[in-house]
């Protein structure tokens, strides 16, 4: 496997203005020795996946409290994928129903944390399913 750094963009899309969560997680993955560049908030999918790219990431991490997950992460994918960066893991975090996570999945998000979630648990998601791809 590769041991080069790992490089992570946290985005918060939309009109969501909690950005807490968001911040806790780009800390922890910098602590963790990921390169990790964080857009701050309102950002469009657009606005996301520029910078994706311009950063060349392996992984986009997007936080949405706002309860528009079924708008913003498909909008996020549909950017990538336009830009030629579709392999660009994308997870997020957020209040998503069971019903909702499944169907994020399905339409190719990689990974869905609920509220609660510890930070090493998503370090070590990134570890098993983000750095395997870039090996």
């Amino acid at each position: 496997m590769s041991n080069r750094k790992l490089r992570i963009l946290i985005a918060k899309p939309g009109l969501d203005g909690h950005d807490r969560g968001a911040k806790v997680v780009a800390r922890a993955l910098s602590d963790a020795g990921y390169e990790v560049v964080y857009t701050g908030l309102h950002q469009t999918p657009e606005m996301i996946a520029s910078a994706a790219l311009q950063e060349s990431v392996d992984a986009v991490g997007l936080s949405i409290m706002s309860g528009a997950h079924m708008t913003l992460f498909p909008a996020v994918l549909e950017a990538l994928k336009a830009r030629g960066a579709g392999d660009v893991a994308v997870f997020g975090g957020g209040i998503v129903p069971d019903e909702d996570v499944l169907e994020l999945k399905r339409i190719g998000v990689s990974e869905i944390f609920r509220p609660g979630t510890s930070t090493q648990d998503i370090i070590g998601w990134v570890e098993s399913h983000v750095r395997p791809k870039v090996a």
